[in-house]
């Protein structure tokens, strides 16, 4: 689904290096980021699989109609993408409390291999969220996760984890296994555009809350494209 569409709004644009790659943070990025939390509270939403933590419902067509543009743009400009087609896009909640992690879910992570992914995770929640937090694996060096590092990062990790496996709490600051390179605040309306294969995890920090409430709970949109 190609994302080209008129975009005149203006927006707070600004793009940080994070791990070797930029990431684009979006301000004011929905005219009206309290419609879709309303709209979100409307939908049914049930586990999001995948290794996500949490919750998932559908976001409606009028979502990337309405922001596709901006997209577009702000990966055309960050990432010399010169063609979008969205993956996926839904509305996401974390609710999965620290001690029912997999073990996955206890780590960094990235959400595609290939070169050319994008992902988008725009916040919802007014009083701001704790955002998004990305890695280095200190054994191999990697901050990002690609094709061909894959073999190597995966058998390297899981050596690691069955000597010591992490504990039961989602990953937050450093660890024996991880650096924390950077944590982006998830301000109200804020979002996020960053290379699938960078490694992050939801910035949670111990003893949150977590309820399954899109009207009190960390909603977010994420959202998976393909960029040529």
């Amino acid at each position: 689904m190609p994302c080209w569409l008129r975009d005149d709004a203006p927006r707070q644009r600004a793009s940080r290096w994070i791990g070797g790659e930029p990431v684009a943070i979006i301000d004011g990025f929905a005219d009206d980021p309290g419609a879709w939390r309303s709209v979100a509270a409307q939908q049914a939403f049930a586990p999001a699989g995948r290794h996500y933590p949490g919750i998932a419902a559908a976001v409606p067509d009028d979502y990337l109609r309405q922001h596709g543009a901006l997209i577009a743009r702000v990966a055309r400009e960050v990432f010399g993408a010169t063609r979008l087609s969205v993956l996926e896009a839904r509305f996401s909640i974390v609710n999965t409390a620290p001690a029912a992690l997999t073990i996955e879910q206890r780590l960094p992570h990235v959400d595609a291999f290939e070169a050319g992914r994008l992902a988008l995770i725009h916040y919802l929640v007014p009083a701001g969220t704790d955002g998004t937090a990305f890695y280095r694996h200190r054994t191999t060096g990697f901050e990002t996760v690609g094709t061909t590092r894959r073999e190597g990062y995966f058998t390297a990790l899981r050596r690691e984890i069955a000597d010591a496996p992490p504990p039961g709490a989602y990953v937050a600051g450093d660890t024996p296994l991880f650096e924390q390179l950077a944590s982006l605040p998830g301000s109200y309306n804020r979002a996020l555009l960053y290379r699938s294969r960078l490694l992050h995890s939801g910035a949670i920090p111990p003893g949150a809350v977590l309820p399954s409430d899109p009207v009190t709970g960390r909603l977010t949109v994420t959202g998976f494209f393909a960029a040529e």
